[in-house]
């Protein structure tokens, strides 16, 4: 059934669910240990099995995942745990045997596991873009708020003394108030994941340690081929979200959550000319390149409505932030979120300590001192009885909403769409309306969803 939320009534309800999830933590005692289960152990799934492993109070029970190959080596990592290859079938089977899962499969994938293991009231950590489309995303957050359980999207980085530093000093009004900001990931080495296309013509038969049906889950069938497993599969519409949706929740988060952003007013793209002029590759692939524009709403922080752009690819942020970085960076930094305000500007480096620029003018301010912490242990500790997790989906669903209606606006490039969020509506464009939503293949239905 489909069902829609008002910002207003979403808002109102997160508090209640910070309670409740409060009392679910409770359910484990101080001796306790959390049972958990892996749902992708390759790729970053291997580095998620070894985090969680590592807490102390955490214990991998079951693991999952579609590669064979994939699955025995991490079975040899945690021998006691048990093996599954399809994660509906670890779901239905390990019931009150698990506490938590962790989701770490290819995007398209995300909001089914994620929204069954919410139904099931199991704790969710789910790795970024938290889904595929703007309709899940919604639909997750509000579950989650229903739910009642500890949640934490996979930006990893947002834990780190560097964003939590920005994150306090933007707060804080240190750059005054806030008129624009920059987001970009110009990555060296990201072409690897940005394909040319179309897809193959004729596709072959899958590895046998694979099983390619549920590899693809939800999306529609089409024959294996090996630029989409294990790790190409980024680079299409049907099983990823682009570069700006595989990185854009890393560079937004800390913007997001010290700006109070709320669901934006409108987007646009501007995308790689190559790409918008064919056809095959723009109905399958996403473009090598790409720039998009949000307008959000102001509020107390900014000066007036706020504009947020991003830049990957062939399209780099203008000269007004390269301008303020250069006296300090060899070159513009590669993955960066840079914050314009009246009094002078945030620069946050991926994966590093920020800066305040022009630097003459904060001469006599004090960082703030702010110590990074591990990610997936504070989900483990939240899960346990601790405090609130760093990422949880009722704030970082609206961000992630935000970001996946930029995959929609590349689809319709150089058109400006208005975002009704209360009817969750694009009001003035069919083709992206369209695209808020797939239909999930036959056999994947997944109840909410």
């Amino acid at each position: 059934m489909k069902r829609h939320i008002t910002r207003r009534t979403f808002m109102k309800g997160a508090a209640a669910g910070l309670t409740i999830a409060a009392v679910a933590r409770q359910s484990l005692g101080a001796n306790d240990k959390l049972n958990h289960a892996c749902i992708g152990v390759g790729g970053m799934g291997w580095n998620d099995l070894h985090e969680f492993k590592s807490h102390l109070r955490t214990q991998v029970v079951a693991i999952c995942d579609v590669d064979r190959d994939r699955l025995e080596k991490a079975a040899k990592f945690v021998p006691d745990a048990r093996k599954y290859t399809d994660w509906r079938e670890l779901l239905a089977k390990e019931g009150d045997k698990i506490d938590s899962v962790n989701v770490t499969v290819p995007d398209h994938t995300h909001a089914a596991a994620t929204m069954t293991a919410l139904a099931a009231k199991k704790h969710v950590y789910c790795q970024k873009p938290l889904c595929h489309d703007v309709y899940e995303c919604r639909m997750i957050a509000e579950a989650a708020k229903k739910a009642g359980v500890v949640t934490q999207l996979g930006t990893q980085i947002a834990s780190s003394a560097g964003d939590r530093m920005a994150v306090q000093m933007l707060r804080d009004g240190v750059i005054g108030k806030v008129k624009r900001a920059y987001l970009c990931s110009n990555r060296p080495g990201a072409e690897s994941y940005r394909l040319v296309g179309p897809r193959p013509e004729k596709g072959q038969e899958p590895p046998k340690q694979l099983e390619w049906d549920l590899w693809l889950g939800t999306a529609p069938v089409r024959p294996y081929a090996p630029g989409y497993h294990p790790t190409v599969w980024r680079a299409w519409q049907d099983f990823g979200t682009g570069w700006s949706g595989d990185i854009g929740c890393h560079i937004f988060d800390a913007v997001w959550k010290d700006l109070g952003l709320t669901a934006p007013k409108s987007v646009i793209a501007e995308v790689q000319k190559s790409w918008k002029d064919s056809p095959a590759r723009r109905g399958d692939t996403w473009p090598q390149g790409d720039h998009i524009t949000w307008v959000f709403p102001g509020n107390d922080k900014t000066d007036g409505d706020i504009t947020l752009e991003w830049f990957d690819g062939e399209f780099y942020p203008p000269e007004e932030a390269q301008a303020l970085a250069k006296p300090h960076f060899k070159s513009y930094p590669a993955e960066s979120s840079m914050v314009i305000g009246t009094k002078g500007a945030l620069l946050l480096p991926h994966q590093a300590a920020p800066w305040l620029l022009p630097k003459e003018n904060f001469k006599d301010y004090k960082m703030p001192r702010i110590p990074g912490r591990n990610h997936y242990h504070h989900f483990c500790d939240a899960c346990l009885g601790g405090e609130m997790t760093e990422s949880h989906f009722m704030q970082t669903g609206p961000m992630a909403e935000a970001i996946i209606l930029g995959t929609v606006a590349i689809r319709c490039p150089d058109e400006k769409l208005q975002w009704d969020a209360p009817n969750l509506k694009i009001t003035d464009n069919k083709a992206g309306q369209k695209l808020l939503k797939r239909t999930y293949r036959a056999g994947w239905e997944v109840a909410g969803l």
